[in-house]
């Protein structure tokens, strides 16, 4: 698929979505909205993550020991292949296959555009630097929160968009991110492993519904919510209104 027909089909995604052209993505809240199942567990550092589709449902298993900033853009990397792809019903996302397969070359460019849409990334680039190309590491930490991407995803649209030179492009690749971020007062969290066990959907819900409703039993239930991490046998304290 052409860089121009993805770019149309993104559009036309955000669009169904009723997310603004320029807007930033809220991947988690995204995610509820398209009852794409998503579970955060440790993998390889080699092993992003992976999708599956069936007729009724999406999945999404991303890794939890990669920053948040590459989570999101696995993520985006997953909605391409799930939603936009044709044909599609199981992917394992491994980077070092990327620069091979035309398909990985697609989803990373439609995750690209979807999370730094360009005129979104434009509107928050100072004049003075916007003009000159000469986007400075202030600009860049807060590009990258804004929409909630990594240094290195959000220096490659930078340069993909030509609003820095090459010579920018490798003078910002050599800045050290949390050191940087640090000294800017921003928040490290981006650059950082999370949400680990998380799971976004209704797979625990569903699961509780058919044990309410008879339909499996007590073993079973607790089996079921023991795959996503949930031991209801352990003891914990609890509150009627935390």
């Amino acid at each position: 698929m052409k860089n121009d027909v993805i770019k149309i089909k993104e559009s036309e995604f955000r669009i169904s979505l009723g997310i603004g052209a320029d807007e930033p993505i809220n991947i988690k809240r995204l995610l509820q909205k398209l009852s794409t199942l998503t579970l955060y567990k440790k993998l390889s550092d080699d092993f992003s993550g992976m999708c599956l589709k069936s007729k009724e449902k999406t999945f999404i298993l991303v890794n939890s020991t990669q920053a948040r900033g590459r989570q999101h853009f696995t993520i985006a990397h997953e909605l391409y292949h799930l939603f936009i792809q044709k044909d599609f019903k199981v992917h394992k996302c491994n980077p070092g296959q990327r620069t091979k397969d035309p398909q990985e070359k697609e989803a990373d460019f439609f995750a690209s555009i979807f999370l730094m849409p360009e005129m979104g990334v434009k509107k928050m680039i100072p004049e003075d630097e916007l003009i000159k190309k000469n986007v400075s590491v202030s600009t860049v930490i807060k590009l990258e929160h804004y929409f909630a991407v990594s240094r290195s995803a959000m220096l490659n649209r930078l340069h993909g968009l030509n609003l820095i030179s090459q010579a920018k492009y490798d003078e910002l690749k050599t800045i050290l991110v949390i050191k940087s971020a640090k000294e800017h007062g921003a928040d490290i969290s981006l650059y950082l492993p999370g949400n680990e066990g998380l799971i976004i959907g209704d797979y625990g819900d569903k699961a509780k519904r058919l044990f309410d409703n008879e339909k499996i039993s007590e073993g079973h239930y607790l089996d079921l919510l023991s795959k996503i991490g949930i031991d209801l046998t352990s003891d914990y304290e609890d509150q009627p209104y935390c």
